[in-house]
């Protein structure tokens, strides 16, 4: 704790972050991509690998998700261009922004409703195919759509999966896991909302609930997989699996920024913004955007005030070795799937030489950015997904930002430039929910 203190008197960012302040952290670790590569143990090859799974396991998604049947079994979300939200917050919040501004809706991935879809659902696909080709049951030549049949249910259902959430991985582990006919259980943090923990138990998954935070629910569901020698553990913190999940994202966007004809080159540059729980699935997509843009994408994350894991794990360069609650936050916010104390330690290694940098919002900005973007675009997101919109409003205006356009030789391209929001969840957020978000306003 002595540390911790000398790095608050020290540093003028974290004693801001300490009081709750909005903050915009630039990377100062962030290198050319040729550079970081090579620093990293996963690959292109990793991400293809991943994806020609999915490609496998499309057959038996089809089969036991009829709304995956339009694209062929493939998870996919639409991106979209928001004109009138571009418009919106350039007049009402002074923002000067440039160039294209798009939405990702992963808020509207078949399944699970939110970009948990990706990495959740493809880390309990891997595991079946482990386990369904070393007993037998399958060879990868094989229609993948067999896996549906009632005796590879049987055979599943001699096994469980656990995982900590405070939310959305929870429903897209527990919604496929019990598909393919596993044992679930799902521990979930207190910040968890009612409604995702009755979706799940609609669904046969058992929900253990915690009092406490997201990194309790994770300790405990890790250490009672560990008693269990037939229960497999989906460690959002550290796995490898969920992170090349996502990261297929950035490979599925290159077809579509070419169908809609925003070009992403160094005359065109590429900004994403995207909210941050623990790390992994904005890391994932991070990674995979890299490795396919290079330098011509710019990745930012977005946390709430009261939960910067990932900013305070990779400004103070501690990763995982430091919690918000060791600076006095509480790790409490409306934002349920950022309410994460630490940080993923593997996903903030990782990005150190890719992120571009961090920004916080408060969590009335969340209801608002969300009530803009339903006016404007007609589109629902959760509050937590609206987090993302923070990036575009401070991109052009902001002194930390500004400079970082500056030296990147950046500013006179943005008129060029192309943005994401990058909206994490929303679809299955029952109407009477909807209703009280509508009016859920937060002096702060």
């Amino acid at each position: 704790m002595e540390a911790i203190e000398e790095m608050l008197e020290t540093n003028p960012m974290l004693k801001r972050m300490q009081a709750t302040e909005e903050v915009i952290w630039i990377n100062p670790d962030k290198t050319s991509f040729t550079d970081a590569k090579d620093s990293c143990e996963l690959t292109m090859a990793d991400i293809d690998d991943a994806e020609a799974r999915l490609q496998r396991f499309a057959p038996f998604i089809m089969k036991c998700f009829p709304e995956t049947e339009e694209r062929g079994g493939i998870i996919e979300s639409v991106l979209t261009d928001i004109p009138n939200m571009r418009t919106l917050i350039n007049e009402k919040y002074d923002s000067h922004l440039q160039g294209r501004l798009l939405l990702k809706q992963d808020s509207h991935l078949a399944i699970a409703g939110s970009v948990k879809a990706r990495g959740g659902i493809y880390e309990v696909l891997k595991h079946t195919e482990e386990l369904a080709l070393a007993n037998g049951i399958l060879k990868e030549s094989d229609n993948y759509a067999k896996l549906a049949e009632p005796e590879c249910r049987d055979f599943f259902a001699k096994y469980t999966i656990q995982v900590g959430s405070t939310g959305n991985l929870g429903m897209s582990i527990g919604i496929m896991s019990a598909a393919v006919g596993y044992q679930v259980i799902v521990h979930m943090s207190a910040d968890a909302k009612q409604w995702k923990k009755d979706l799940l138990r609609s669904h046969g998954v058992t929900v253990i609930e915690y009092q406490a935070d997201y990194s309790e629910a994770v300790k405990n569901g890790r250490k009672q997989s560990d008693e269990n020698p037939m229960s497999y553990f989906v460690d959002d913190e550290n796995s490898r699996n969920l992170f090349l999940g996502y990261a297929v994202a950035a490979k599925r966007l290159i077809g579509q920024l070419a169908e809609k004809q925003v070009p992403v080159d160094e005359m065109h540059p590429l900004f994403v913004y995207i909210p941050c729980g623990v790390g992994g699935a904005p890391g994932g997509i991070t990674f995979g955007l890299k490795q396919v843009f290079g330098d011509a994408v710019h990745c930012f994350f977005v946390e709430p005030v009261q939960a910067p894991c990932m900013l305070l794990g990779m400004s103070t360069g501690l990763q995982n070795g430091i919690s918000v609650q060791d600076i006095g936050l509480t790790g409490l916010t409306h934002a349920d799937g950022l309410a994460v104390g630490r940080p993923s330690g593997f996903v903030g290694g990782v990005m150190k030489p890719l992120l571009s940098g961090e920004f916080t919002i408060r969590d009335g900005k969340l209801y608002d950015y969300m009530r803009d973007v339903l006016d404007t675009e007609s589109v629902f997101l959760e509050p937590s997904a609206c987090a993302a919109f923070q990036g575009p409003i401070k991109l052009e205006t902001s002194p930390e930002t500004r400079a970082y356009l500056e030296k990147g030789d950046l500013k006179d391209k943005m008129k060029a430039a192309s943005h994401i929001v990058w909206a994490t969840g929303g679809s299955l957020v029952p109407e009477e929910i909807r209703e009280e978000y509508r009016n859920t306003f937060i002096q702060e």
